[in-house]
């Protein structure tokens, strides 16, 4: 086929559903479980997938947060499977929709993002119109 192929395993006990943790800086500021809709694989909420309020352990929190620092984000949607070995890192988003989470957590995490960047902006690293 002359083709490139990704292949991920598959977590039995994960069951469908996957967790996405929201970071923001070194914390995640909110939590939801997804669950693929029967028949689905992925639990993407714009594939049908339903969100809900979800209580995360602290290893899920801490590897959540890794992830997010190894790929450089400060702010960053960490998709997790709970597995029989711990939490599994499926995915880090760098720009996640927020729709879903504040939903199911109604949590106001844009709120947080733009608190955390007030409190973190350096005037020597922004730029402002007319600089070159």
């Amino acid at each position: 086929l002359k083709a490139d192929f990704l292949v991920q395993e598959f977590i039995k006990e994960a069951g469908g559903s996957d967790v996405r943790c929201l970071v923001i800086g070194n914390k995640v500021v909110a939590a939801m479980q997804r669950t693929a809709q029967d028949g689905e694989f992925r639990s993407n909420l714009h594939r049908g997938g339903v969100a809900q309020l979800t209580k995360l352990t602290p290893s899920e929190r801490a590897t959540a947060v890794k992830a997010a620092k190894i790929m450089g984000l400060n702010v960053a949607g960490v998709d997790l499977l709970r597995s029989a070995r711990g939490p599994l890192v499926m995915e880090v988003n760098s720009s996640p929709g927020l729709e879903g989470i504040e939903n199911a957590t109604n949590k106001d995490v844009a709120g947080a993002i733009i608190e955390f960047i007030e409190n973190n902006a350096e005037p020597s690293k922004t730029r402002t119109r007319g600089q070159g």
